[in-house]
């Protein structure tokens, strides 16, 4: 079975939201000071990037 670059993205995406909630998971209940919101905000951008990877299925 060979990975074409659909199944490539898919990947990428399924990767960066799993990264993306254990990252948004430390802010809110490992570092309850000022760095949880910079563990949060880097999570989110982590969907971010997912959502375009996401996007880009089928159109590169």
């Amino acid at each position: 079975m060979g990975m074409n670059k659909n199944t490539v993205l898919a990947w990428a995406t399924f990767i960066m939201i799993s990264v993306g909630v254990a990252l948004i998971c430390l802010g809110a209940f490992k570092y309850q000071e000022v760095a949880g919101y910079g563990f949060a905000s880097v999570g989110v951008g982590f969907f971010a990037i997912a959502w375009v990877f996401n996007a880009l299925k089928g159109r590169v």
